[in-house]
């Protein structure tokens, strides 16, 4: 017996020191069958390198083809222009569901609880996706990365517990673009959370507004999100709609003051969109959004947050609400997705369309880009995407697509056909007329005198079918 016990001792050091001199720690496999505890070492995505830029000609799945986040394009790197970032929720609480199936997804390292132990291995997970993508932003709402608990203090530490780690794993380099409240999920916030008719849920929403900016400070978040998935009605027969409205600006307006307070220098967003899943959100449209800012003295202290399958789900291009945000001063970030013109919901699918991606960076590049805000990627893989791997195929499309809608930008511009098509379209209100038009010192009678002098007028082509030329020749 004392000869067996020897020999398992001396291959137990032959063990270690092997370890040893390899120089590396032991470490264990991701996946949660491993049995492996909370300070296990192993890969969450074993065999996927740092994703490289190869350029158009390579046919690897994993790499970038058009995003080279180094090079140059209109005066700024592609990394600065575009200033991408991964959406925890999709990324890491996506799970395939829809109103008709059952979740698809069980990602290897899930173990089926919403405990902390199992949110911590998420935003294990989640830092090394980031770093391996190689993008420095990610975005987040509390209750994604933490657990509600049975009360409020609870829900709280638990957020603090997960937060601590994080704050460990993303370093200095890695921060959220935005962090936000999920104030639509649970039972509570039925009837809304700033608009519901409950005064103790308006007071909930509060406390978790407050506790989830003053996490995204802590994270060094650069702008703080508000989406309100259930502000607004089903039907206005039991509905105070000016009651609900004064409330909610109210409530933007605490939020203001205690950002203020507590020294967050963030740019604090609203992210438009006109139903789903209430008959009537608040915030229907950028225009919409825009109205409500000013009447209650607000649009001095927040922007835009552009999602691009909202815009299409309000009835417009996402071209059209980001120039709409644009000449608002407005524009503070994108939600980069599409919808499926085939489905009537909004299915936050990874941008894949040139066109529109051209589309979208020629209002950023007019923007001047969108800094402190950038392209977060509010998508999800498909049902039937069931893969690790398809997290980061469907990640490195959306970010080449943008990617090559930048370039091609930068083709519009170098041409300069189509800005000077725009410029000699409206080139009858450089005149001496048009400039005290515009300046808004031609009144009805000056401008009758000249209508009488002149006669009829002679109205030009405007050159749609040009311009769509133009513009199809730099996809």
């Amino acid at each position: 017996m004392k000869a067996v016990k020897f020999l398992l001792w001396v291959l137990c050091l032959h063990i270690v020191s092997l370890a040893v001199i390899d120089g590396s720690p032991e470490t264990c496999p991701a996946d949660i069958s491993s049995g492996c505890g909370d300070d296990w070492e192993g890969e969450f995505f074993p065999g996927i390198p740092k994703i490289k830029y190869e350029g158009p000609s390579s046919k690897n799945p994993l790499v970038f083809k058009w995003y080279n986040a180094q090079e140059d394009i209109l005066g700024k790197k592609m990394k600065d222009w575009m200033r991408f970032s991964v959406a925890f929720w999709h990324t890491f609480r996506g799970t395939g569901g829809d109103p008709f199936g059952a979740p698809t997804k069980m990602w290897p390292w899930e173990d089926g609880t919403n405990s902390v132990a199992m949110a911590k291995r998420r935003m294990r997970a989640n830092f090394e996706f980031i770093d391996k993508l190689g993008v420095d932003f990610w975005c987040f709402h509390d209750r994604d990365i933490a657990p509600d608990g049975k009360t409020l203090e609870d829900s709280n530490a638990n957020l603090d517990e997960v937060v601590a780690l994080a704050k460990e794993l993303q370093g200095r380099k890695i921060r959220p673009l935005w962090g936000t409240a999920q104030l639509f999920m649970h039972p509570r916030y039925m009837h809304g959370a700033a608009t519901s008719s409950e005064l103790g849920v308006y007071a909930y929403g509060a406390a978790q507004v407050k506790k989830a900016i003053e996490v995204t400070h802590y994270l060094g978040g650069e702008n703080y999100v508000f989406w309100g998935g259930r502000e607004g009605y089903q039907t206005l027969l039991n509905t105070d709609m000016e009651r609900e409205l004064n409330h909610m600006a109210r409530f933007l307006e605490a939020a203001v003051a205690y950002k203020k307070k507590i020294g967050f220098n963030g740019t604090l967003l609203i992210e438009p969109k006109p139903q789903e899943p209430t008959k009537h959100q608040y915030d229907w449209d950028a225009a919409t959004t825009a109205n409500f800012l000013r009447k209650y003295g607000l649009a001095g202290e927040f922007k835009l947050n552009i999602e691009c399958n909202h815009a299409t789900l309000s009835g417009h291009s996402c071209h059209h609400e980001l120039e709409t945000a644009r000449i608002n001063g407005l524009l503070g970030n994108i939600d980069a997705n599409t919808g499926d013109p085939q489905i009537g919901w909004d299915t936050d699918q990874f941008l894949t369309d040139i066109g529109e991606a051209t589309m979208v960076m020629l209002s950023v590049v007019r923007n001047g880009g969108l800094a402190p805000g950038g392209f977060n990627f509010d998508a999800k893989l498909r049902r039937e995407s069931t893969d690790v791997e398809d997290l980061f195929i469907a990640h490195i499309s959306g970010m080449d697509t943008l990617a090559r809608g930048l370039r091609n930008v930068a083709k519009l511009i170098e041409d300069g056909s189509l800005d000077e098509l725009v410029l000699k379209r409206y080139q009858s209100f450089d005149s001496d007329l048009g400039a005290l038009v515009e300046a808004g010192k031609a009144d009805f009678e000056l401008l009758e005198k000249k209508a009488m002098e002149w006669g009829e007028p002679k109205v030009p082509s405007a050159k749609q079918e040009l311009a769509e030329m133009i513009f199809q020749s730099a996809l």
